[in-house]
């Protein structure tokens, strides 16, 4: 992981303690409101449908296990809102069919993010202080400026890797981190960064995509994507470079962002992303992109040109950790847990093949820890849970962890001969669940139970099938599929890419949803990103599990042997799914006469 420098952490703590004078003259009334809000912002804090929001920066997605434990102590100690306003919400939600919003717990989020939806604003300016203890903070989780860069889970232990991504994510950080120049573009910017075969970072969905590679001389350097993105306006992102130096990928860069910010919208948010700007201009922006590329080259002198000493100084913090193991117990190794009945050896193996991916060192395992489970919304860690998954970490991954796109996390540094040991420490802890790529291994924005923006709820809905599809027999049956939930058409739950999407809408004051079906992220399993296709009309909320058992049913009569959700749809196309979806409507309509 990377170690802070002694500036980093004078930074975040001077960001700190300018925080908390801001918001002592907020609540002072001497700064007005208006004024405060952009400064909060700017530090990662909303506020929502009931309380305020706070997303914390989790860059790459890595977290060592101390950040785990201050993390759980933000949700034990401060995710608390005073009575007065659970008791509003909890009336509110209750006319809405929910009577018990939890708290006391993150949330891990598609960016690799950490949110909190209940701290008081009057104790944020105490969290930030205990962030910044930790090398942590908020800044650039909102606004519009270019935000948190993510990346593959499994960067820099991938058996399908090319080169390591994080050295490079760190030098964007850097750079990118309060950035004069791009503090106030004209909406957000996400960048995402793979050094894969296999596009674990959906790259082609964001607003720019790096991938790391190797052209045919063994050169290192970067294909460059941009212009992609979800929302109201679902894009694929385009081809700017086939292949960058690698040391100039600040420079192209800052062209990128530099051109986006002069041309793109002011007047309009819905149309204010870069991907509306490159599909408007097409080879213009482009063109445009490269001319300030050549100026900063040759009138600037390439100012943020990366030397070899300062990828090497960075890339220093990347290096395998010293590992060193207990000797493992007799009967422990990596097939059979020690002493284990049948339906144990069944659940250890199913969790080795969904849970246990291999790694770049043949006697490493990369782990994932499931945190989808019946009673608990998609991505939510309670306050426990994230202090035993700094535990885990401790014991068995060299003191790392790392939040997924699929809002889990992941063990980069277990020992095979440890995968038992770990397997029965999970499984105590609830996070063993053998369901990781299956389908209620699900992705839910929280939506209108918490965010203010949202249509419509999405954890409900994401509850409903989860209970529909508790036995593990059937999920297993079913195979690999990407359920993904979004509670309004910003598509934080990135429906979009769903191999199955669903989308809450508002009609009439009512939540209503409707269901894609054929997205994808880009990755190996899902193929070339694209965005899902609408079955038809929107359902009820009551409607929506049979929907989707409707669209499971026919994929099981449909599929050919060994094939995938993802398969079948291809082969078969769209007509048979949508009459099994709309048959839900039907059925429904002539039950009500």
């Amino acid at each position: 992981m990377y170690q802070y420098t002694a500036f980093d952490r004078q930074f975040v703590a001077q960001r700190a303690a300018q925080y908390r004078d801001q918001l002592e003259r907020n609540l002072a009334g001497t700064l007005s409101d208006d004024d405060f809000r952009p400064l909060r912002l700017q530090n990662g804090w909303y506020v929502q449908r009931y309380a305020p929001m706070l997303r914390v920066a989790v860059p790459y997605g890595e977290l060592s296990s101390r950040q785990l434990r201050v993390l759980a102590q933000i949700a034990r100690e401060y995710d608390q809102p005073s009575a007065a306003v659970y008791q509003t919400a909890q009336s509110t939600q209750g006319k809405l069919g929910t009577t018990h919003l939890p708290t006391g717990y993150g949330h891990f989020t598609t960016r690799q993010n950490v949110q909190f939806n209940w701290i008081p604003l009057t104790r944020s300016a105490d969290v930030m202080d205990l962030l910044a203890s930790v090398d942590m903070h908020g800044i650039q989780t909102s606004g519009n400026c270019i935000r948190n860069i993510t990346s593959d889970e499994r960067a820099g232990i991938a058996v399908d890797e090319i080169v390591d991504p994080r050295p490079f994510c760190e030098i964007l950080r850097q750079w990118s981190t309060l950035h004069p120049e791009f503090a106030f573009l004209p909406r957000k910017f996400k960048i995402a960064v793979s050094g894969a075969r296999e596009d674990r970072a959906a790259t082609a969905w964001h607003d720019v995509g790096l991938h790391v590679m190797r052209n045919a001389a063994g050169e290192i350097g970067f294909k460059v994507l941009a212009g992609g993105g979800m929302g109201r306006t679902p894009i694929i992102a385009s081809t700017l470079r086939e292949f960058l130096p690698w040391n100039q990928i600040l420079n192209y860069l800052e062209a990128v962002v530099r051109v986006y910010n002069r041309w793109g919208r002011r007047d309009n948010a819905y149309k204010a992303r870069i991907k509306i700007l490159l599909k408007a201009e097409g080879q213009r922006f482009i063109d445009e992109v490269e001319a300030e590329y050549q100026d900063i080259i040759t009138q600037d002198g390439a100012p943020h040109t990366i030397t070899q000493e300062e990828l090497d100084r960075v890339a220093a913090s990347f290096v395998p950790p010293a590992l060193q193991h207990a000797v493992p117990q007799p009967g422990s190794d990596a097939s059979h847990p020690p002493q284990a009945d049948a339906k144990d050896a069944l659940e250890y193996s199913r969790w080795l093949q969904q849970n246990v991916a291999p790694h770049k060192n043949l006697d490493l395992r990369a782990v994932t820890l499931s945190f989808k489970r019946l009673g608990q919304a998609p991505g939510d860690a309670t306050a426990s849970q994230l202090d035993t998954a700094a535990e885990l970490a401790d014991r068995f991954s060299a003191g790392e962890a790392r939040v997924t796109h699929d809002q889990n996390l992941l063990l980069p540094w277990v020992h095979q001969t440890q995968l038992p040991e770990l397997w029965r420490a999970a499984r105590k802890a609830g996070l063993a669940r053998a369901n990781i790529r299956l389908l209620t291994d699900m992705i839910a924005c929280p939506g209108g139970d918490f965010c203010a923006l949202a249509n419509a709820r999405s954890l409900p809905i994401a509850a409903a099938i989860t209970e529909r599809y508790q036995d593990m027999d059937e999920l297993h049956d079913l195979g690999e599929i990407d359920l993904h939930i979004s509670g309004c058409i910003n598509s934080c739950g990135h429906h979009h890419s769903g191999h199955i999407g669903i989308l809450g809408v508002d009609k009439d004051g009512r939540e209503w949803y409707q269901v894609s079906l054929g997205g994808s992220d880009g990755s190996t399993l899902s193929g070339a990103s694209q965005p899902g296709k609408v079955v038809g009309p929107s359902f009820d909320a009551a409607e929506v599990p049979d929907v989707i058992e409707a669209v499971l049913d026919t994929y099981r009569r449909e599929r050919a042997s060994g094939e995938t959700f993802i398969a079948t749809f291809r082969r078969i196309g769209m007509d048979r799914f949508k009459q099994a979806a709309n048959s839900v409507r039907q059925t429904a309509e002539a039950e009500l006469g």
